[in-house]
């Protein structure tokens, strides 16, 4: 599933240009054939929570063919917030938990914290099943003792959207395979902006600096913890690193100061307002929804992503200790998260895959958008996907200290706080954050 951003509209949430072929079914240890042996057997009822659009309606159907005695029973949130909210409530009174619960990525960290919770899947064949995803995908499920409790979903690998017009308005090459030379790191791509800037004043060089924090900081490979879940704050010069080269870059004028998924982020796709984004394969739709055919033919992709590999977005299925029914609960999740399935998902809702044998489908390969210039989007993504390097540890308050240091960058994108101000509240306010007991 795409990431929570704030409440943006979960329209937003359901775009995505890749198109793809679905494959046969295929399913996790232990499956049961469709012949319809289990029908003699006690119906079982597996209740399944998710949010936003998982894309799993027609999956819930086909799994309850071939396991007459299953019915499964979705609860579906309609933001990540509210979700999360529900979880956390029947987490700590010990009961209400569905059978699976779906986790966000910038959330899980938080209950890699409280494992002894959740079910440990190699139980029931995670340690079989673990080469099917992207090592780094497994790795953000896994706690530091070996536990999984997670079997991945999606994932939001990144590459760079540009605007060829604007580019060859200050000169740039439009190529994109040349324009992938332009930035490997952040330095080369604040640079490269700088001279855009002085090309065309009148429009910026990207969006959001928080939105570029989310990308930098992400490769960071301790941000706010260290492997040993201590939270760092003042102490991490790297942290404070990426954010002194972002504010610089608002005060050069790199930034078009949009909050991400505002009326005004939205409207700007259908101006000149700014020349890239840090752009996840979803995104490709939420840029495609707003540009209209504005955009079209002006906005392609780069395979590239200035320091090597980034992901923003994507979840986990997880298996609760308050289910009845562990195993049939472990082995639904395996199955929804086979790569026959996330192919299927991806045809109908645009989430990238994280299973490397979904990358061999010759249709995921072929995939071109026509709307980005026939931007070959399938490799560039499966590209994209295998450079990304899971070093960073994240610790159990990751997601509300990441909203503490996000906030704080968007006032002083915006003018209302001086970086210095900013920082030093961000600071206190992360502390207080880091050190707040969690219950459940």
């Amino acid at each position: 599933m795409r990431p929570s951003a704030g409440k943006r509209p979960i329209a937003l949430l359901l775009a995505c240009g890749a198109v793809l072929l679905a494959s046969a079914c295929g399913g996790g240890p232990e499956d049961s054939d469709a012949s319809g042996n289990e029908a003699d057997g006690p119906k079982i009822e597996l209740t399944i929570a998710t949010f936003n659009e998982f894309g799993y309606d027609d999956l819930y159907r086909e799994y309850e063919a071939q396991h007459p005695n299953i019915k499964i029973v979705a609860r579906k949130a309609p933001t990540v917030d509210a979700h999360i909210k529900n979880l956390d409530a029947n987490l700590a009174a010990g009961t209400g938990l569905a059978d699976i619960e779906a986790m966000e990525v910038s959330w899980i960290y938080n209950y890699l914290a409280k494992a002894d919770k959740f079910v440990d899947l190699r139980q029931y064949g995670a340690d079989d099943l673990k080469e099917r995803w992207l090592d780094w995908k497994v790795a953000g499920a896994t706690t530091q003792d070996g536990k999984i409790i997670g079997y991945g979903t999606d994932i939001g690998p990144e590459a760079i959207c540009y605007r060829r017009d604007l580019f060859a308005k200050a000169g740039l090459p439009t190529d994109r395979t040349q324009v992938a030379e332009l930035f490997p790191d952040w330095s080369s791509y604040f640079a490269v902006g700088r001279k855009f800037k002085q090309k065309v004043p009148g429009s910026a060089w990207y969006d959001s600096a928080v939105l570029t924090w989310e990308a930098m900081r992400n490769q960071l490979i301790q941000a706010y913890y260290s492997n040993q879940d201590r939270y760092l704050g003042a102490e991490n010069p790297r942290l404070k690193k990426v954010w002194e080269q972002i504010v610089q870059g608002s005060e050069d004028g790199l930034s078009a100061k949009l909050p991400a998924w505002s009326d005004d982020w939205n409207k700007a796709f259908r101006t000149d307002k700014f020349a890239t984004m840090a752009c996840p394969g979803w995104l490709l739709g939420v840029i495609q929804d707003n540009a209209g055919s504005y955009g079209k033919g002006k906005w392609d992709v780069a395979d590239v992503f200035p320091g090597g590999g980034g992901n923003w977005g994507g979840s986990y299925l997880t298996v609760p200790k308050q289910s009845p029914q562990p195993e049939e609960a472990a082995r639904l999740a395996a199955w929804l998260t086979a790569p026959e399935q996330q192919v299927k998902v991806f045809k109908k809702v645009g989430s990238f895959p994280s299973t490397l044998d979904a990358y061999d489908d010759e249709q995921v390969k072929s995939q071109v958008n026509a709307y980005f210039n026939n931007a070959p989007v399938g490799q560039i993504f499966i590209n994209r996907a295998k450079n990304v390097i899971l070093k960073q540890h994240k610790g159990p308050r990751e997601g509300e200290i990441n909203q503490v240091f996000s906030a704080a960058l968007a006032r002083v994108d915006e003018g209302k706080q001086s970086p210095e101000a900013a920082w030093k509240q961000a600071l206190d306010l992360a502390d207080k954050a880091a050190n707040t007991r969690t219950k459940g």
